[in-house]
């Protein structure tokens, strides 16, 4: 089947089948590139399920980029609570200002200005200018990868075929309509060539997909998973006098900077404490980690950090993990 015929396939697939989302625009680029801005980052190794009603509740307290860029680090987090993979916050803050300062306000629209946003990768810089300004550009994410890889049979590590899947994908993308291509693209592999039990009997590629029919087909890319590494520690609740939770904020480097937290580390931070026999696990990227809870009371427990009531925690960003700390040792809050 011609490259072409495969493309127009995909967009009429789309105009029936793609999603209603609330960053969305069939037809044509979003009228507000500030929408595709948000979406683009919060969309960033996180489900479009998960993504939401996130997008939906930021957007309404942040509608514009000015709005987003006046504000505070600490607020953003507020807004980004449970969404997970913190830096992206930071980075989209940091974008939100550099439009603004360096560019009055107005997204840009050149690929050399648009990877000057910070958070801005190949694949975000390809995905924004199709959705946002209709450019043609070629949108590889893991969806992508996964379709090419299926539709003409590669099986070699997905780590050593990268470019000819670059190639493959440019190939088929649309120079006419790339935003909606973009958006069609990901629906496949969201909703039909998807990880596990692809249904190949929608598929609009499926008569010339080479995968089709075949055995390994979920195994389809062939990837080298390293093991997760496994990390234990211990965290603290420190309850003063007044019954009131210590929390501080975090400095370090990493996932979690600049979020609030319990005091945690992998050794032991403080003596006197109390095993409540409770622990939660909770998985980072390529990290399994394990705490386990211990309490202690104490006025002065000579770290940076604050005291603040129970009832005031949520007006403070902890991390997910931070939250099943809490939640583990009040089960009924």
């Amino acid at each position: 089947m011609k490259k072409q015929n495969l493309t127009q396939k995909l967009l009429d697939w789309y105009e029936l089948n793609g999603r209603d989302l609330p960053w969305r625009v069939k037809g044509k680029a979003h009228p507000n590139p500030y929408v595709i801005f948000v979406s683009e980052v919060m969309l960033q190794q996180t489900t479009v399920k998960t993504v939401i009603p996130y997008f939906e509740r930021f957007m309404r307290r942040f509608p514009d980029v000015f709005t987003l860029a006046s504000t505070t680090e600490d607020e953003v987090y507020q807004y980004w609570q449970g969404l997970g993979y913190y830096s992206r916050a930071r980075s989209l803050l940091k974008a939100a200002r550099t439009v603004v300062e360096s560019y009055g306000g107005v997204f840009p629209h050149h690929e050399k200005d648009v990877a000057k946003l910070k958070g801005f990768g190949t694949y975000t810089i390809a995905s924004f200018l199709a959705l946002a300004y209709n450019q043609p550009t070629t949108v590889v994410d893991g969806n992508v990868m996964r379709i090419m890889c299926r539709l003409h049979y590669l099986t070699a590590p997905l780590e050593t075929i990268k470019d000819e899947i670059f190639q493959k994908a440019a190939a088929l993308s649309s120079k006419k309509y790339p935003a909606d291509y973009a958006s069609a693209i990901m629906d496949l592999g969201a909703t039909i060539c998807t990880p596990k039990h692809p249904q190949c009997l929608l598929c609009p590629w499926q008569e010339a997909c080479l995968s089709v029919g075949k055995d390994n087909i979920e195994q389809i890319p062939y990837r080298n998973k390293p093991d997760k590494k496994e990390m234990f520690g211990n965290v603290y609740i420190i309850r003063n006098k007044k019954s009131e939770i210590f929390i501080r904020k975090r400095t370090e480097k990493g996932l979690l900077s600049g979020l609030y937290e319990f005091p945690w580390g992998e050794k032991p931070l403080l003596s006197g404490a109390t095993d409540t026999g409770k622990e939660v696990t909770h998985i980072f990227t390529h990290i399994k980690l394990k705490l386990k809870i211990f309490t202690l009371s104490l006025d002065d427990p000579k770290i940076d950090g604050t005291f603040v009531t129970p009832a005031d925690l949520d007006k403070y960003a902890l991390s997910t993990l931070m939250k099943k700390v809490w939640q583990k040792i009040n089960p009924v809050h």
